[in-house]
């Protein structure tokens, strides 16, 4: 990681603006890594028998605003989905705050403010991604419509996520001496 830490330091030198188009392209990177995540979750946790047969069971999910028809997956959609979306933001947090920000910023402080964020995000992203998948599927396969409204709710994190984690990892690591 000295490669990385040499161009961090090239980017402060040249200014905050540089820095910050640093921390977005660097952002990018581990967003694309907790998409993977996410996804490969989102393929392999429903081949998991418990999931399968809540899949399978043919019951619609209905909780507040979250709603899953069983033609999508009802409950079983509704646990995959919001699992992988929450162990990718696991992934995201520790990843940005320490390769992207190099932050120094008090974890008491912003993990709990990044989780009550992250709760409101999963939260519309679980109403919207099942609403997306059920008109996807009309379209496309269940596994294709599942991805494609998975790709959708990532793209809306991503631009949320950014301006969020700039502002609570704004302080600075301390240099070793």
């Amino acid at each position: 990681m000295g490669k990385l830490k040499d161009i961090d330091s090239k980017a402060e030198a040249k200014g905050s603006g540089v820095v910050t188009f640093w921390q977005f392209v660097k952002f990018i990177f581990v967003s694309l890594l907790a998409m993977i995540v996410q996804f490969v979750l989102l393929n392999t946790l429903k081949l998991l028998p418990p999931i399968q047969e809540l899949y399978n069971n043919g019951q619609d999910f209905e909780w507040w605003v979250f709603v899953c028809p069983a033609a999508i997956g009802g409950l079983g959609y509704f646990i995959v989905n919001n699992t992988a979306n929450i162990v990718a933001q696991i992934v995201s947090f520790f990843v940005n705050r320490e390769k992207t920000f190099n932050s120094g910023a008090n974890i008491a402080v912003t993990l709990p403010i990044y989780i009550v964020f992250t709760v409101a995000l999963i939260a519309f992203s679980a109403w919207l991604n099942p609403t997306l998948k059920n008109i996807f599927v009309n379209h496309m396969n269940d596994d294709l419509a599942a991805n494609a409204a998975t790709m959708v709710c990532s793209a809306v994190q991503f631009f949320l996520y950014f301006p969020v984690d700039k502002i609570l990892f704004h302080k600075k690591k301390e240099e070793k001496k």
